[in-house]
């Protein structure tokens, strides 16, 4: 083998991959997408998705343990549960569907199937409505009957009203379904939201997209809505790599689940599988720092298994923990590459975000790494819409990765990166379509060896982010200074770059 081949996997698995070039050797794409490969397959032999508290989830997190076990890292499966709620949305006549849904924050349970009554719904031209935002709007329609489901189009005030008031006018349940307005990717699929707090209203609230809207509206329709609360068990799994410190613990953590739509394999198999790749290539290092990894259940439920394992531990167990990265989406096929914006030079974070200090330095960690490969890069907000939000709520620094999700990508970027403007960085975001196909090979593994890269970093040494000392990484090695971001979300402090996990807002 020539000498500056790379060696055959048997070797990566056989030696101590304590440098950047041995380390990055190892880490390899072809390794990354075995691991998505067999999440797929799983995904295939469970309904077509891995959803958290499914089979599919649990035989993902099977598949993981499997791996770590293999790889001679200490890793369990840590409980936890949550309050969770089962939504049906099917249409019995004059067509009979069952469609995609979600029960809204805020709403009642119980089990309705009764006519649907349409609300002042504007379903033709520019489609701009304000229904259900006044009880006038309910006046002269009947709502006497036993079961009758209220059908209410977004736009025009807060979900909250729209409930509130179909429920004062008799109705024992309610469909809000999307606007439907000609914006590219805007208001047409499932809407999902919040009413605004807990036990708004007594009914049950479920989502819908516009054609679905369109569908119910028809005369004769009746409908079937179903809530039903429930506590669901499940798990996170953590793995440890015990360091000589092993009071400074770096960690690293990506979510496991998928949404019910779809396989999950870019969001967020990308993260995970790029984690169980660096760690089968980081088994035979012994670190200066214990590093510790992260596949969080129940993420597109509302972040709940991230924020269950921070709250299981005691102030001492967060006080170990120098820092924390997110890697969630990290392959998008009409991908950017973004670090979290923890220095704020291209978005101001959203009110009620405090980044811990020492997130900045993780950022530029990230940011050399693109500088070094050559490669352009931007900023998104440092928003908490992740698994990081736990960890910074505990000031604990963080940072991450992020290719992109249902976001559109403009022509400059289209320039910067390639790909396609005017479609969305992930056109597959929460759909069946995220499957092993959905993905680009080369942000997958550039997004793979930044991962690794700041690992071994930190690995070595958190003295930057939280000025404890360590070592340097093994080798003679200069990092380059970042080149900074291209800023291209409208220039510095004016972008719009969020992966939203909030599933649907209160506004309108």
């Amino acid at each position: 083998m020539p000498a500056n081949a790379a060696p055959v996997q048997s070797g990566c698995d056989a030696r101590t991959n304590n440098t950047y070039s041995k380390l990055l050797e190892c880490v390899r794409l072809e390794g990354v997408r075995e691991h998505q490969a067999a999440l797929q397959a799983i995904a295939d032999a469970n309904g077509g998705n891995r959803a958290d508290a499914t089979p599919g989830y649990f035989a993902s997190v099977d598949y993981v343990l499997g791996v770590l076990a293999a790889a001679g890292w200490d890793a369990e499966k840590v409980p936890f549960q949550y309050n969770a709620t089962d939504a049906l949305l099917r249409q019995i006549t004059p067509t009979a569907a069952t469609y995609p849904t979600g029960a809204f924050t805020g709403t009642g349970e119980g089990d309705v199937t009764g006519n649907v009554i349409g609300v002042d719904l504007a379903l033709t031209g520019a489609r701009a409505s304000t229904s259900g935002c006044e009880a006038s709007d309910f006046a002269g329609l009947d709502f006497s009957g036993p079961n009758d489901i209220a059908l209410i189009q977004r736009g025009g005030c807060n979900f909250t009203f729209k409930a509130l008031n179909a429920e004062a006018a008799g109705a024992e349940a309610v469909i809000i379904f999307n606007q439907g307005d000609a914006s590219p990717g805007d208001r047409t699929g499932l809407i999902v939201g919040t009413l605004g707090g807990a036990d708004v209203v007594d009914i049950p609230v479920v989502g819908a997209s516009f054609a679905q809207g369109q569908a119910l509206a028809v005369a004769g329709s009746t409908a079937q809505v179903v809530v039903d609360f429930l506590v669901r068990s499940s798990y996170n799994v953590i793995a440890e790599l015990p360091g000589r410190n092993d009071d400074n613990v770096v960690m690293a953590g990506a979510h496991l689940d998928s949404v019910p739509e779809g396989p999950g394999i870019n969001d967020n198999g990308s993260g995970s599988a790029a984690l169980l790749e660096i760690a089968q290539s980081l088994s035979k290092l012994r670190p200066e720092n214990t590093v510790r990894f992260a596949w969080w259940g129940a993420e597109e439920e509302g972040l709940v298994g991230s924020t269950q394992w921070v709250a299981q531990q005691s102030q001492a167990e967060l006080d170990r923990i120098a820092l924390y990265l997110n890697f969630d989406m990290i392959g998008s096929p009409n991908y950017i590459f973004m670090v979290y914006d923890a220095n704020e030079s291209s978005f101001e974070a959203p009110a009620g975000v405090t980044i811990p200090e020492g997130s900045a330095a993780i950022e530029r960690v990230f940011e050399s790494f693109y500088t070094l490969r050559g490669e352009p890069y931007d900023d998104s907000q440092f928003s908490g819409r992740s698994d990081y939000q736990a960890f910074i709520n505990s000031g604990i620094p963080s940072s991450g990765l992020f290719t992109g999700a249902e976001q559109i990508k403009t022509e400059e970027q289209e320039a910067i990166w390639g790909g396609t403007a005017g479609e969305q960085f992930d056109p597959c975001y929460h759909q069946a379509c995220d499957t092993y196909a959905n993905n680009n090979d080369h942000a997958l593994e550039v997004n793979s060896d930044a991962v690794a890269f700041a690992v071994l970093t930190f690995a070595y040494s958190t003295e930057a982010v939280n000025g404890v000392p360590g070592t340097k990484v093994p080798g003679n090695f200069t990092i380059p200074a970042p080149a900074g971001p291209e800023h291209t979300f409208a220039g510095p402090l004016g972008g719009d770059s969020v992966h939203d996990h909030d599933h649907g807002t209160q506004a309108s």
